[in-house]
């Protein structure tokens, strides 16, 4: 027993004596610690060591050495680049001539616009490199040297050639004009200024749409408003023709009322549905009302359906069929005259030619509808001779009844018929059908009130 209770002695002061080692080993500030800590690093590459303090933010003695090293190669670089600006935009033009045929085959004046391009590319990469974190506007640095009138001379895709070509000298370049040791942080740079350039091209060539769009609108809108108001002549073809306008046979003004919403939208969405349907059009929102000029060898109902999902709710005229966009504005006249007159007649169909609302428009005080009433009914009946006259005014005041007029007129029931066939063969009207009837009921009396006023 004492030699098993003497074992326990021994072995509890051994592990205090272990334990008392183990502790000072870890609360010691043990120097080895610092040491292994120190090549850890943040994320922003800074380590917490004594000689650069986190929260001071310097630089250890090896990334001062790194950074003034490539500030050299930087350096080297930039002088070598300015050297060689020159070189790189002759190599790049030569490429040019030599690899895309639009090159040499536009005027010299073009060229030399896309010289001074290839230039100013060049010596604004150079200013980027010299300052890469400075904000710049390299579309005003690259495409400002050159003036407008290049981005209608050149399209998009032949930029980007020209673009590519210019990138591409320099990238071949890269192992000539870089220092020594800075090949790939050249090459780096080449990278990144290739895709702000790009950027700056799709910029400069958006801003061009956006005007030319703008534009356009206006001008179309001019051509337009001419029509409408009857100042139509030569300049109205050359303006017409500058919008895309082509030469088509039959031409006519479709006219209603414009939808709630931006106008430029609406306008884009008649050109898509003309488009679609393979129509000439020339458009305008002009306050209320939208106008669209159609052109194009399709029936004219048919042509102003496949426009009039584009119109607001409510009557929708088609003016007549005319063979020129000089002569449009007779057509447009009628259209007015015609939407002005659709509230008399509720169940119009839509769209409604402005022919058919003659009788409505006559009413409404349009002079033109009066005379064509006339000069298309009225004159044709009477130089066909008076029975065509009188047989036609019986019929109409007997209720467009055969024997009611036959009686009035002591003739046969069948002397009514062929005479009312001859109507319909001389006026395009059939006396018979009601709306045809108001019509020439219309035009009768405006031929008996126009030549009342002749005899006095």
């Amino acid at each position: 027993m004492p030699a098993a209770s003497a074992n326990p002695d021994k072995k509890t002061p051994a592990k205090r004596t272990a334990a008392g080692k183990a502790a000072p080993a870890k609360a010691a500030p043990a120097k080895p610690a610092p040491a292994k800590a120190a090549p850890a690093t943040t994320g922003e590459g800074k380590t917490p060591d004594a000689t650069r303090p986190s929260r001071g933010g310097r630089l250890t003695a090896q990334e001062r050495k790194l950074v003034a090293e490539r500030a050299e190669l930087r350096a080297a670089t930039l002088k070598r680049l300015e050297r060689s600006s020159g070189k790189l935009a002759s190599a790049a033009i030569a490429r040019m001539d030599d690899q895309l045929g639009w090159y040499r085959r536009m005027p010299p004046e073009h060229r030399s616009w896309i010289g001074l391009v290839a230039q100013a590319g060049i010596a604004a990469f150079t200013e980027w490199y010299r300052h890469p974190e400075a904000p710049q506007a390299i579309s005003t640095d690259v495409f400002g040297t050159a003036p407008r009138e290049l981005t209608r001379a050149i399209t998009l895709r032949q930029t980007v050639e020209l673009i590519r070509t210019t990138i591409e000298v320099m990238e071949e370049a890269i192992e000539e004009v870089a220092a020594p040791g800075d090949e790939a942080g050249m090459r780096e740079s080449v990278l990144v200024y290739a895709r702000e350039i790009a950027f700056a091209t799709a910029q400069v060539y958006a801003q061009a749409a956006e005007a030319r769009g703008a534009w356009d609108a206006r001008l179309e809108a001019l051509v337009v408003n001419s029509l409408l108001s009857g100042d139509a002549d030569e300049g109205v073809l050359s303006r017409a023709a500058a919008l895309g306008w082509g030469q088509p046979s039959q031409v006519r003004v479709v006219m209603g009322s414009a939808p709630d919403g931006d106008s430029e939208l609406v306008v884009e969405a008649i050109r898509r549905a003309a488009r679609y349907a393979k129509l000439h059009v020339l458009t305008g929102v002009l306050g209320k009302r939208l106008v669209v000029v159609v052109g194009g060898d399709k029936e004219p109902v048919h042509a102003a359906r496949a426009l009039i999902g584009q119109f607001a709710p409510g009557p929708v005229v088609v003016g007549p069929t005319v063979g020129d966009l000089l002569s449009a504005t007779r057509s447009a006249h009628a259209a007015a005259a015609g939407l002005r007159a659709c509230a008399a007649w509720p169940d119009a169909p839509r769209p409604v030619l402005a022919d058919d609302l003659l009788p409505e428009r006559a009413l409404a005080g349009d002079q033109a509808a009066r005379r064509q009433l006339v000069e298309e009914i009225y004159t044709p009946l009477d130089e066909a001779g008076s029975a065509l006259l009188e047989t036609l005014s019986v019929y109409l005041e007997q209720a467009s009844s055969l024997e009611g007029a036959a009686r009035m007129l002591f003739v046969h029931p069948n002397t009514v018929r062929y005479r009312l066939r001859r109507v319909t063969d001389v006026t395009g009207y059939a006396p018979s059908d009601v709306r045809s009837a108001f019509t020439l009921r219309i035009a009768l009396a405006l031929g008996r009130l126009g030549s009342v006023a002749d005899q006095s």
